[in-house]
């Protein structure tokens, strides 16, 4: 599976534009969301978290990952 990946478009005479291609395939739908512009994160803290999570998702893939109740009583002590 494919990482998520941020795509970015604007509105052009009531139709989304994508600003940068996609290999997205052919009829592939998608459920947009205006972005929010309160995240009060700048262009370099956001491209870090976006490395941040990439890296986070190949780690899954790579099966480096532990169960979810070990985290939860790490987080209760």
């Amino acid at each position: 599976m494919e990482p998520m990946k941020t795509l970015k478009a604007r509105v052009e005479k009531g139709r989304l534009v994508m600003n940068e291609p996609t290999e997205l395939p052919e009829g592939t739908e998608l459920e947009l969301m205006l972005a929010d512009e309160d995240d009060e994160l700048d262009d370099s803290e956001r491209a870090k978290l976006d490395a941040a999570i990439d890296e986070s998702w190949d780690a899954a893939e790579r099966g480096e990952t532990r169960p979810v109740e070990e985290l939860l009583a790490k987080l209760k002590k």
